[in-house]
């Protein structure tokens, strides 16, 4: 069983929904990765997905596109993201990880060298933000070999279609874009995402994971309450970035502000 299946198997047996903070490998700088990945565990998350930096995100917004260039200034690579979650897994075997990014720097490496070096470093998912599942047959294929979840993306514009597409092929989680545009947008309506869902719920039987949108304790636990998993990216990453020049303030800033999240989430009455 997958460390992704088995967390939120635990959950919902425990009745919590998932807390997945997204944090850009290498940004502000290569050596605070790891420590803040294993702060924001202790702060409460269930789950991290880690951001592979790439030139051109298109889904990102001003946040997230900076949060790669403060990284790519440092010349992280794909490999090197592998080397972070693989000193992760030194000390942490159970926290699931999911890789996010773009296709270009998977496709460069190979689809079967990459989910053979992907798991091979202890990473459970990825998110390939510009692969639809209508052309992701060889990627699939080689993901399926070594055991690695393809987590994809549904949007409130997907038809029903998509989500059939997406139903058949996903594993891990769904990861549901609740707002039409780029990361760090705002106006989430969680009366809109909760009706999504529930169109989604009828076609696929994974969790889901809703983001975009979630930049305070209150609207977490408002998701919460409709969803299997809230994703936080871009409200950490700002904070990154106001602390960039003191890293060492991010180790505590940036899990405290995770902790909140997940004590707003924890109030949150989940129906058996």
């Amino acid at each position: 069983m997958s460390r992704l299946k088995s967390r939120f198997d635990a959950l919902k047996t425990a009745g919590r929904k998932a807390l997945i903070p997204f944090v850009t490998a290498g940004d502000p700088q290569p050596q605070i990765t790891v420590p803040l990945m294993h702060e924001l565990v202790k702060a409460g998350a269930d789950v991290l997905e880690l951001g592979i930096p790439f030139s051109d995100p298109m889904a990102e917004g001003p946040a997230i596109q900076r949060a790669c260039e403060r990284a790519l200034m440092h010349h992280i690579t794909l490999t090197n993201v592998l080397d972070m979650v693989r000193q992760f897994r030194e000390t942490d075997s159970d926290t699931p990880v999911v890789l996010m990014g773009y296709l270009n720097p998977i496709e460069a490496m190979g689809y079967e060298t990459f989910a053979e070096h992907a798991v091979a470093a202890g990473a459970d998912g990825v998110i390939t933000v510009d692969l639809p599942p209508e052309e992701a047959d060889d990627y699939l294929a080689a993901f399926n070999r070594h055991g690695l979840d393809p987590v994809f993306l549904l949007a409130p514009t997907s038809t029903p279609e998509r989500i059939r597409r997406v139903a058949e092929v996903a594993g891990g989680f769904v990861y549901y874009v609740s707002l039409k545009g780029v990361t760090g947008a705002s106006n989430l309506d969680p009366v809109e995402v909760e009706a999504k869902l529930a169109e989604i719920r009828k076609q696929v039987s994974l969790p889901l994971g809703v983001g975009f949108g979630i930049k305070s304790p209150e609207i977490a636990a408002a998701v919460a309450n409709v969803a299997d998993a809230v994703v936080v990216g871009s409200a950490l990453v700002n904070r990154i970035a106001e602390l960039a020049d003191t890293p060492e303030e991010i180790l505590k800033t940036v899990p405290a502000f995770v902790a909140s999240l997940r004590d707003a989430m924890d109030q949150v009455e989940v129906n058996a």
